[in-house]
């Protein structure tokens, strides 16, 4: 990963996490029966959003979790705030954990990125300033 793409990676992710923490926010609004109609269009195109930026991260970073599968399960398990508001405790407890555990797997390959970018050797004008020394 060349530096200039590792930044854009990471900041691909951080976006990405954002989005994440909105969900949540959704989340509590549906568990507290306080929202609106616009908080309803907001929350579908939310999840529109992390659908879509979904697969350019899958297919930037490739991560082993979270799935794909495991991202959709959460999408479909929370079809709209006024749904949630009216299944109950369980359900967005259920969809809680769900969130928390993509979120945490978010923020894990974040720092992973981050790191990487750190190893890197630092370069001028694409010429490495430490070079492996080789073995005669």
């Amino acid at each position: 990963m060349k530096p200039s793409n590792s930044t854009a990676t990471i900041q691909l992710v951080e976006n990405y996490v954002e989005c994440w923490k909105h969900l949540n926010h959704y989340l509590t609004l549906a568990r507290t029966k306080k929202f609106e109609a616009e908080d309803e269009v907001e929350f579908l195109e939310l999840k529109s959003v992390l659908a879509q930026q979904l697969e350019i991260v899958l297919a930037t970073v490739q991560p082993k979790f979270p799935t794909r599968e495991e991202v959709h399960k959460l999408l479909a398990e929370v079809p709209s705030m006024r749904y949630l508001g009216e299944v109950g405790e369980d359900v967005i407890r259920s969809a809680e954990g769900r969130w928390h555990r993509i979120y945490i797997g978010w923020q894990s390959i974040l720092g992973q990125l981050k790191v990487k970018q750190q190893e890197k050797p630092q370069s001028l004008f694409g010429f490495s300033f430490f070079r492996k020394a080789t073995s005669r």
